[in-house]
């Protein structure tokens, strides 16, 4: 299994993640937040993203998956809920990436019913040309192409998490 050359380099990866949290911090300016992380692949944008946004906020999670391997099921399975209640919060849902959009539309249905003030999406990674199903993103990274990438928490087997930048995946024909 190898990885090919970056599709963005940590440097990129770092240079995005502030852009996108001083975007957040404006449009929050004077509101309490609720980020919900999706783990487990959002582990490290989220981490990253919530030190730069400069306005008070709680922290939650939810974990949820829909992969095997390179290919997404279809099914969504939510792992662990919430712990906290999000009626009259303004809650920002922080996801590594949107491929299909099965997982966020799942998400976005079990959450907005539970009455949040305000109810957004920030995505480090968007695959919009494999999109099934519409999903309203308020905050993007990056669109990429259709290809499977790995690194800054996005995994093949669990594994190339730790990678510090984006690379498309190529598994070794050995």
């Amino acid at each position: 299994m190898i990885t090919g050359k970056p599709l963005f380099t940590a440097e990129q990866v770092q240079q995005r993640v502030k852009d996108l949290a001083a975007r957040i911090s404006k449009d929050y300016a004077g509101k309490e937040l609720l980020t919900i992380g999706i783990l487990k692949g959002a582990f490290m944008f989220f981490s990253d993203i919530v030190k730069h946004i400069q306005t008070p906020m709680e922290i939650d999670f939810l974990n949820a998956s829909s992969y095997n391997k390179t290919e997404s099921t279809g099914k969504i399975r939510i792992h662990a809920d919430l712990r906290e209640n999000i009626k009259d919060k303004h809650v920002l849902i922080i996801e590594d990436i949107i491929d299909t959009g099965y997982t966020l539309k799942y998400i976005t249905d079990m959450l907005v019913p539970r009455n949040p003030a305000s109810f957004k999406i920030c995505v480090f990674l968007d695959k919009i040309a494999h999109r099934r199903v519409d999903v309203k993103l308020d905050y993007v990274g990056y669109e990429i192409p259709d290809k499977f990438v790995v690194g800054y928490g996005l995994d093949y087997e669990n594994k190339f998490r730790n990678l510090p930048y984006i690379a498309i995946f190529k598994k070794d024909l050995k």
